[in-house]
């Protein structure tokens, strides 16, 4: 429902990632496979969950008689460092372990490189043909009619820092979880309490606002966005306010929001 509600085409998902398997981060995932199934879907769907996860979803598959459409790629994380599980044309993903009451895993998406940005004049000026320029955005130099070598650097910009993305939930605060995730352009982290519940954070396994908020500001992130907050709380703005009074780009996780990579230090 809610895929539907913010306009996700369910052909564009290929990719799912489950950091821990306790109930609100799987359940909704059983239907989710069956309806990819009823709607005819041929291509595989590649799930990355906690290792014991596979026997799970195999005896759900089972006990209730479903029959999909499609293969699903399970791919089991496990151990303490972080791994790469993803890597494709556009971007690298990475698992690391979190510190939660079960096994728990968070990822960091980091956008690849992407290509030179040729100079616009430059294409006038040496009558560079429409055929050169992908060479050319790659890293090529130019070679004029007349034998003049023209530098790369001479007619194109270089591309943009590349972005990166960095999902925590649930994990206790502990201080390696920076290093996995260092200079990332936008972190999610939990804040399932303020910071008087500071012995219940640690008790359930989850952080408070000023545990993100350390995450973030070790981490050296550009930005901070925290969730996973606990019914409790009507209002989120203590537990913004309270990060914010250690890591400033702090804002609250906004249902259906969308968060442009590029514009993250003028959120």
């Amino acid at each position: 429902m809610q895929l539907r509600r913010n306009k996700i085409r369910f052909s564009k998902i290929n990719h799912i990632f489950i950091s821990h398997i306790h109930g609100d981060h799987i359940f909704g995932l059983y239907g989710l496979l069956s309806t990819f199934s009823l709607l005819g879907r041929k291509n595989p769907l590649y799930l990355y969950a906690p290792e014991n996860y596979g026997a799970i979803l195999k005896a759900h598959l089972s006990d209730f008689d479903i029959h999909l459409s499609y293969e699903i790629e399970f791919v089991p994380l496990r151990g303490k460092n972080p791994v790469l599980i993803l890597d494709d044309r556009y971007i690298t993903v990475r698992a690391f372990p979190l510190l939660h009451r079960i096994p728990s895993y968070g990822f960091l998406f980091t956008e690849k490189s992407g290509e030179r940005k040729i100079i616009k004049e430059a294409i006038t000026e040496h009558n560079i043909p429409v055929s050169r320029i992908p060479s050319i955005k790659n890293g090529a130099d130019f070679t004029r009619e007349d034998g003049v070598v023209i530098r790369n650097g001479e007619i194109t910009l270089p591309p943009h820092s590349a972005y990166s993305y960095a999902y925590c939930s649930d994990t206790r605060y502990f201080k390696r979880l920076s290093t996995f995730i260092k200079d990332v352009t936008l972190l999610y982290h939990e804040a399932t309490f303020e910071t008087d519940k500071q012995k219940l954070a640690l008790i359930t396994g989850h952080s408070t606002s000023a545990d993100a908020a350390n995450v973030a500001r070790e981490a050296g992130a550009r930005a901070l966005i925290i969730g996973h907050f606990s019914s409790r709380y009507k209002d989120t703005d203590k537990l913004v306010k309270e990060a914010r009074s250690i890591f400033g780009p702090t804002f609250a996780a906004e249902e259906g929001k969308t968060y442009d990579l590029s514009e993250i230090d003028s959120l």
